[in-house]
């Protein structure tokens, strides 16, 4: 497996988004774009994941004027996708049923014959995945870290990640008048998967007053104890905000179809409808939940999210320059630098027990739930 590459041998390279949105994506594009197109190479965006390599068409040229304006653009110029993995790609059978079929040869195939040296691919860590299996192949690539979850390894913080946060902190500020007023619990789901990043930073952020994330397996009796010492003091609401993948003490993840675990990528979601019921049956208060969902996902990126992604475009490109591929940029403040993907992909950053962020929480007296 090549780790290098002759920067003078660059001609044509291509760029592709995977996975969910994030706020800051059109960033990325943008600076990969004129990085680039100031070495005089050609770039060509890979239309909704990599279905642009399976079927040409989806293939756009990239030129100043496609990128220009984008940076405080949500989403993404080039479409996305979650669903289209070419090594089990969808195809519709003659039954009307889909099978799953493996198309990667395919992908390499037009790879070379459109003659790109070199594939920046924007993803978090399942578009990861995806890129080591090319890399197997023989596709030189440069990853870029993207997701709103912040759990990749390697990156201090992931593009997308300052945009959610914020607009999850902005809700939870906006529900602390309302459950004030009627009296009521308020219980906020986020995103996060199975880490809890988002949950902690926004929670805490917006003044939550129990804070429940996948790393801590909560007890409802103990998130209860809160609400009754809030009631004590006079303080007749509460604010609990839940990761989607949090989970009670001795019991398991929640979904939206079954509430075991029983295949590999299950959908996340029903925690805070969990523990709305459970803070009504034991406390006998009025609680109410709201699950956030994609609105996480959406809008304006943050200035801080517009420029972390300018320099992950533009250090995908310096890292082409200096020969290196294979390779994900990841910022390691304050430098953006770069790690292997296969490093990348070995598994997941989840919030650390002992960090100062997760101290704080207890220092204020918030919940979590432990």
């Amino acid at each position: 497996m090549e780790t290098s590459i002759d920067p003078s041998k660059i001609k044509k390279i291509a760029i592709n988004t995977g996975g969910g949105d994030a706020p800051g994506l059109n960033a990325v594009i943008r600076a990969a774009t004129l990085a680039a197109l100031r070495q005089g190479w050609e770039v060509y965006g890979i239309r909704h994941g990599y279905r642009g390599l399976v079927d040409t068409k989806y293939l756009i040229q990239l030129t100043k004027d496609k990128v220009r304006g984008i940076t405080h653009l949500g989403g993404t110029i080039l479409g996305t996708a979650n669903k289209g993995d070419p090594f089990s790609f969808p195809i519709e059978n003659k039954d009307g049923g889909t099978d799953l079929i493996d198309i990667s040869d395919k992908v390499m195939e037009n790879f070379k014959r459109l003659k790109f040296d070199a594939l920046i691919t924007i993803g978090g860590d399942g578009s990861h995945r995806i890129a080591h299996r090319f890399i197997q192949k023989g596709m030189p690539i440069i990853g870029v870290p993207k997701t709103i979850d912040n759990d990749m390894i390697g990156t201090e913080l992931t593009f997308g990640f300052d945009t959610a946060v914020t607009t999850a902190t902005d809700a939870i500020d906006k529900l602390h008048s309302t459950a004030e007023s009627h009296e009521r619990v308020m219980v906020v789901e986020l995103m996060g998967r199975y880490a809890g990043w988002l949950t902690l930073h926004s929670g805490l952020a917006g003044s939550a007053h129990a804070i429940l994330i996948p790393e801590i397996p909560f007890d409802m009796e103990k998130v209860c104890e809160k609400i009754y010492s809030r009631e004590a003091a006079g303080r007749h609401y509460s604010i609990i905000v839940c990761a989607e993948g949090a989970y009670p003490k001795g019991g398991h993840l929640i979904t939206q179809d079954q509430e075991i675990i029983g295949r590999r990528e299950p959908l996340l979601g029903g925690v805070a409808k969990y523990v709305e019921r459970e803070v009504a049956r034991i406390t006998g208060k009025e609680t109410r939940s709201i699950v956030l969902g994609h609105l996480q996902r959406g809008g304006s990126p943050s200035p801080f999210d517009r420029l972390l992604g300018l320099r992950f475009g533009a250090a995908a490109v310096k890292t082409l320059l200096e020969g290196k591929i294979n390779v994900m940029v990841a910022l390691q403040p304050p430098f953006v630098k770069t790690i292997p993907i296969e490093e990348v992909i070995k598994g997941m950053k989840a919030v650390p027990l002992d960090c100062d962020t997760i101290q704080t929480a207890r220092d204020l007296g918030v919940s979590l739930g432990d």
